[in-house]
């Protein structure tokens, strides 16, 4: 069983706005934080708020964050009692919370046998299978050659997946639909692998036909108690990377959230897993789930959870480091209405969600009741284009699905950014598109239903669609919520003015 350690300095070993929010709920809780930056994050907001900051290099993350030994070295210097990794950069790794271990520090986290498992999706998928999860019909190990895929692919019947053993992100991912095609299909998937993880072993899965991707928080103490804190729904998605989340999903029922909760609880136990973690599930047509893999860390869209639950996950994430006992039992939580999160993203949706780095010539967050901004720049900033393109997260709650969703709304509409393209646009098309709306969409979101014509309102669909609602409105209907297009000369429309 763990020490109780009393943490009173807290190193967070990460940037940007999750660094903001970690540092937020550490001060909350009477403990000093310490920023780590590199040259591009010198005036960042998150450096401002720490108590103590130090500077740890250049731009480029492998020189800066990434860089175990500078880290380490500033715990020592600073006697900080415990490091939080954030997400990305070392918040999975294995070789830092060993180095931080051996320098006398606690990792707000879980173990690195934990971390190794479930950061292999293949020893994951070793590790969970007696503990009656479901499992994605496939190749029990990386796959050996041409031979043993095409005798995999025939027995499981195409379209198969194809996916990187060591990574995420979509790379290494490979969707195969015929005989034919899995030559060059598992060849582009090996080579994919080995250039973005150094490892280039795959493995091939039953392709998912109209997939939910519908991922379970959990969290767990080290005296035996796992709990499940409900589910989000991720499947808005481009290139693989979410977009918008919600929780809880819209066609769960309790008895399946049940299951699926009790299964997520399973995988962590699997591990013997400490603190917070989420468990990726894909949901089919039929109601049937599959485990995917286990985020060993905080997630992006950990604020939706934090709406219903009125849980803080941080907290708990440090507690838990702590050594103490989670404050409830299962029995004990409950949802509370609905939470959206959309991610802005310093992307152009009508070039193909490319970066669009440059300056925040106007930023100024929307505000108001059920309304929650998790952000790390000002006006004026430049966005830097050594790190993710993630402005803010976005975050609505209300009693209900349709309020959370019309709030968000409210919220895009009154988000005002000018001097780089950003996601806003796009998001507020999902949230008023009658699949999103209705809650009958999967993963093909994007591919199905969304063209850059929408943006200007050239698309004859949408406009229809539109055209349908005014109509109703107009004959004195109750209030549709089908559809609702952004205003013409919404703020996120400012491009460049």
């Amino acid at each position: 069983m763990m020490a109780k350690k009393k943490i009173q300095k807290l190193l967070v070993a990460n940037r940007g706005e999750i660094a903001l929010r970690v540092m937020r709920s550490a001060r909350e809780m009477g403990i000093s934080t310490v920023a780590v930056y590199s040259d591009a994050d010198r005036n960042a907001p998150f450096v401002r708020f720490a108590d103590e900051a130090v500077h740890i290099g250049p731009a480029a993350s492998k020189e800066s964050y990434l860089v175990i030994d500078k880290l380490v070295k500033v715990c020592k210097d600073l006697k900080v009692d415990a490091v939080h990794p954030g997400y990305g950069f070392l918040s999975e790794n294995g070789d830092f919370a060993r180095a931080l271990e051996k320098a006398g520090v606690l990792f707000v986290g879980p173990s690195p046998h934990a971390m190794k498992v479930m950061g292999d999706k293949l020893a994951a998928k070793e590790a969970v299978k007696g503990h009656g999860v479901p499992l994605v019909p496939g190749t029990e190990g990386a796959v050996s050659g041409m031979e043993e895929a095409m005798k995999v692919a025939r027995s499981i019947k195409f379209p198969i997946l194809i996916k990187a053993a060591a990574g995420g992100g979509g790379k290494g991912m490979r969707i195969v639909e015929k005989e034919e095609e899995l030559k060059e299909g598992l060849e582009r998937a090996i080579s994919e692998a080995q250039n973005a993880f150094g490892d280039g072993s795959v493995f091939i899965e039953k392709y998912v036909a109209g997939p939910r991707h519908i991922e379970v928080q959990i969290m767990a103490d080290a005296h035996g108690n796992t709990c499940y804190l409900f589910e989000r729904e991720c499947s808005v998605q481009r290139r693989h990377q979410k977009v918008v989340e919600e929780a809880p999903s819209a066609v769960l029922t309790p008895e399946l959230r049940k299951r699926m909760g009790e299964a997520a609880v399973a995988v962590a136990k699997s591990v013997d897993y400490t603190g917070a973690g989420t468990v990726e599930f894909l949901l089919d047509e039929q109601g049937d789930f599959y485990f995917m893999e286990m985020n060993t860390r905080l997630q992006v869209e950990h604020p939706v959870t934090e709406m219903i639950t009125g849980l803080d996950l941080v907290k708990l994430q440090i507690r838990v480091a702590e050594g103490e006992k989670l404050p409830f039992k299962q029995e004990d939580l409950r949802i509370n209405g609905h939470a959206v999160e959309i991610r802005v993203y310093a992307e152009d949706p009508a070039n193909n969600f490319l970066p669009d780095i440059g300056r925040l010539v106007t930023y100024r967050p929307p505000q108001g009741p059920g309304v929650r901004v998790d952000d790390g720049f000002e006006e004026g900033m430049d966005i830097p284009i050594h790190y993710d393109p993630m402005i803010a997260k976005l975050i609505t709650h209300g009693a209900t699905r349709e309020e959370a969703i019309e709030r968000m709304e409210r919220a895009i509409d009154d988000y005002a950014i000018s001097g780089i393209e950003t996601t806003l646009s796009f998001c507020r098309f999902t949230m008023g598109h009658p699949s999103f709306r209705s809650g009958k969409y999967d993963t093909h979101f994007v591919r199905d239903h969304f063209k850059p014509e929408v943006l200007d309102g050239r698309d004859p669909e949408e406009m229809a669609a539109a055209a349908l609602v005014a109509a109703a409105l107009g004959n004195g209907e109750a209030r549709s919520t089908t559809v609702r297009p952004a205003p013409a000369l919404s703020p996120w429309k400012l491009k460049r003015r």
